[in-house]
């Protein structure tokens, strides 16, 4: 078995605590769903956001999911010009025996622009960058 990472990310409607609550509850199903991940399967998982939310902890999503006995990190992304704004990232360290290539990496609303060769959505402006 191999430790994978899956990567993920949403916006937020707001910079509220339900919103961000919200967000982030969906992103995790979703990251959980798309890789057949078991509660006792996650390694750890590390959120970030943008600097512009800041009214909820987005872990606290994993906390109502019930993950209490997974590690969870919060940080805040670098304020870089022209980015996503309200945005949640989600990196998912898992057990798993699947390999590399079979990791399904998420990315919801806004996010989607962040990587269009995952999402199937092309956009210009961020053609060829993985973020």
């Amino acid at each position: 078995m191999s430790v994978r990472g899956i990567r993920g990310a949403t916006t937020a409607a707001s910079n509220t605590s339900e919103d961000i609550i919200a967000a982030t509850s969906r992103l995790l199903g979703d990251m959980v769903a798309a890789n057949h991940v078991c509660t006792d399967d996650i390694v750890a998982v590390f959120f970030t956001t943008t600097p512009d939310l800041n009214a909820e902890f987005p872990a606290a999503a994993a906390r109502a999911l019930g993950w209490r006995k997974v590690p969870l990190l919060c940080s805040s992304e670098i304020d870089v010009p022209g980015r996503v704004q309200s945005c949640v990232r989600v990196l998912m360290l898992v057990n798993a025996d699947v390999a590399q290539a079979q990791i399904t990496h998420v990315y919801l609303e806004g996010a989607r622009r962040l990587r269009p060769d995952l999402s199937g959505e092309e956009h210009p402006e961020t053609a060829g960058t993985t973020f």
